[in-house]
């Protein structure tokens, strides 16, 4: 009794010597400290892609077997991006990586991304890709300025090499995801199916192409050009903006020997530009390459309204 008595005193006065804890106090350097939980993660394999094509032919041959994630802001052109620290974790944490190749994602050179999982999704085609000599350079966006010089990387909007970079992508998707092969093989099907549907469009538009000069507002034509007959030469607009008197002095440059009537622009024109075109004899057409994500609609949506435009155009 005497024994347990003597214990319990001596815990309170251990206890009252401890200095109390104040608000705010930091714990000793070798206390449990709180730590951040991860991100849950889809139970599903992780897919990172470059661009928005590749995110509309990954989904549309896959379906729900996989999470496709494409990461660059809607306000960015993909091709330019700059990935943060989190979004280059998550590329080198992916399952599979899908690249476009042709130099297309500049900030690929200068990270390891794992080899057994980076597929480029232009090999098959690479000894025909264009190699732009063009060096100017110009800036729009938050990717700041940047050249369309090296080698042309719009390779989709060549139909024919877009149904090869959707083979690519599903085979990639079939060694990911094996038991789902016979699903990802119809898929596939069907979009090869629409993809041929707009090259054969846009081939019989050709014959009534091959004899029309074109004037591009902005460089990334080179494989449409090629593919469909277009004798075709780029200046640097945005279709945001409004183009002054230095611009125009270069597109009246270019009509001096390249007698042009349509340009072709990558988005809707200003109402003061489509008039300014018109007081030089040009009219103005809409093919969206659709690199980043539509504002409505998806990549083959866009691409109809793209190719149907040319066709009221040229008809």
């Amino acid at each position: 009794m005497k024994i347990r008595l003597l214990l319990s005193c001596l815990t309170f006065l251990i206890a009252a010597c401890k200095p109390a804890e104040q608000p705010g106090a930091t714990a000793p350097s070798d206390a449990p400290t709180a730590v951040t939980a991860p991100a849950a993660k889809s139970n599903q394999p992780q897919v990172l892609v470059a661009n928005y094509p590749l995110q509309y032919f990954a989904q549309r041959i896959a379906g729900d077997a996989v999470e496709v994630r494409f990461l660059a802001p809607k306000d960015e052109d993909p091709a330019f991006w700059h990935p943060d620290e989190t979004a280059i974790a998550a590329f080198q944490g992916a399952d599979l990586i899908l690249m476009n190749g042709a130099t297309y994602s500049k900030w690929a050179d200068k990270i390891t991304l794992p080899e057994s999982k980076a597929v480029d999704t232009s090999a098959s085609f690479k000894a025909s890709l264009i190699q732009v000599n063009e060096t100017s350079t110009h800036s729009h966006g938050p990717g700041g300025e940047h050249s369309h010089s090296g080698t042309a990387f719009t390779t989709w909007i060549d139909f024919k090499q877009a149904s090869l970079q959707a083979k690519t992508v599903r085979d990639a998707l079939i060694r990911l995801v094996p038991a789902a092969k016979q699903a990802m093989e119809t898929s596939y099907d069907n979009l090869q199916d629409e993809l041929n549907t707009l090259d054969d469009r846009m081939s019989v538009l050709s014959r009534r192409l091959v004899n029309q000069p074109l004037v591009a507002s902005h460089p990334v034509y080179h494989y449409l050009a090629r593919r469909y007959g277009m004798s075709l030469k780029a200046l640097l607009w945005e279709p945001e903006n409004v183009p002054d008197d230095k611009a125009m002095a270069d597109l009246n440059g270019i009509l001096s020997g390249h007698r042009a009537r349509w340009m072709i622009w990558e988005g809707t024109p200003a109402q003061e530009s489509i008039e300014k075109l018109e007081s030089v004899g040009l009219k103005s057409v809409v093919f969206d390459p659709c690199g980043n994500v539509p504002e409505s609609g998806d990549f083959m949506s866009v691409m109809k309204a793209n190719v149907e435009a040319l066709e009221k155009a040229f008809q």
